[in-house]
């Protein structure tokens, strides 16, 4: 079976093939940020007419890279949500039509699915079940995966995800667009034990997030004490960066122990951060567990993890009509296997 992976959930086209025989044999990915930058953040409307100018190019330069033709494709997986719905609506118009066209099934994936799904891509992969930690710019859980389909939301952020809160921090200091990128390579520069910032619902049992009372903290630091902003700057981000992660680490070695499971399934936009990799590893292998992680290509949105979720819910038959919506809001414990 060969997978055409569509992926158009906010600012990034992502295009890829599965085969069940190969693996993944292509994928190509644009990314929009130089397009919002000016604005400070994402604009919807732009978003999809830029994704309307780039996505059939795409699809076609992806077949001519991989020397295939589109007869050869068995089935179309696109993202149906959750996103910004333009945006979504352009993958899922463009996956529908071509399905349409050669008479092939078509399928719709949840976009954290694909997140949870793409540490499969690699060589070390987990085994069912095992907990995972979906982080992100729009979502931040904590999930126990016993399947395929069958996830249990164990916690999730109250207010800002995490790489929300890395964005809105960023803003602050003043380090543009894309910010939690920015704020993470400020921070390799960093003390960070030089601010004391606040690790935020750790004295809770549950293990839900809340990050915005953290953006807050360094608001106000900022407020009292400018001159941070050139003094120490890079201690200031270390400091941020530390608190979140710390709080990442806590609730997901509590999720572990709670369940007893000793594997950690780590993606999204936030996992391709180099400081919690290796904090994580770390703190995991003293309590005997595992962390897997997507290579950092497909940490942020892409078509490769929807081409295979794709192919896993193809291969048992899953496959819309000819109508087709989008969601802008979907619950992942809404799917089912």
């Amino acid at each position: 079976m060969l997978v055409l992976g569509i992926e158009t959930s906010c600012d990034e086209t992502g295009v890829a093939l599965y085969s069940s025989e190969k693996g993944l044999v292509d994928h190509l990915y644009y990314t929009q940020v130089r397009t919002h930058v000016e604005y400070g953040g994402v604009v919807p409307e732009i978003a999809s007419r830029d994704h309307i100018q780039k996505l059939s190019p795409l699809v076609q330069t992806l077949f001519e890279r991989a020397k295939c033709d589109i007869s050869q494709v068995d089935g179309v997986a696109y993202t149906a949500g959750p996103g910004l719905a333009g945006a979504l609506l352009v993958g899922a118009a463009f996956a529908r039509s071509f399905a349409f066209a050669r008479s092939i099934p078509a399928v719709a994936i949840h976009h954290m699915e694909g997140h949870l799904l793409a540490p499969f891509l690699e060589a070390q992969q987990p085994n069912f079940p095992f907990l995972a930690l979906l982080v992100s710019g729009g979502h931040t859980l904590i999930v126990k995966v016993s399947a395929i389909g069958d996830y249990q939301i164990l916690g999730e952020s109250l207010d800002d995800a995490a790489g929300e809160a890395f964005d809105k921090t960023a803003r602050l200091m003043g380090l543009g667009y894309p910010g939690g990128p920015a704020l993470a390579k400020l921070a390799e520069a960093g003390n960070p034990q030089a601010f004391k910032l606040p690790r935020p619902m750790l004295d809770r049992e549950d293990f839900n997030f809340s990050f915005s009372g953290l953006k807050t903290a360094v608001a106000h630091l900022i407020q009292k004490n400018p001159e941070i902003l050139i003094s120490a700057k890079a201690d200031l981000a270390a400091s941020f960066q530390a608190a979140v992660i710390d709080t990442l680490i806590a609730k997901c070695a509590r999720a572990l122990k709670a369940t007893g499971l000793k594997q950690l399934v780590v993606s999204g936009g936030v996992s391709a951060n180099q400081y919690l990799r290796q904090q994580l590893d770390s703190q995991l292998e003293a309590i005997g567990a595992k962390a897997f992680y997507p290579r950092l290509e497909f940490c942020t949105d892409n078509g490769a993890m929807i081409a295979y979720a794709g192919y896993l819910r193809l291969k048992v038959g899953q496959a819309r009509d000819l109508d087709f919506s989008v969601r802008a809001r979907w619950g992942l414990d809404e799917l089912k296997g």
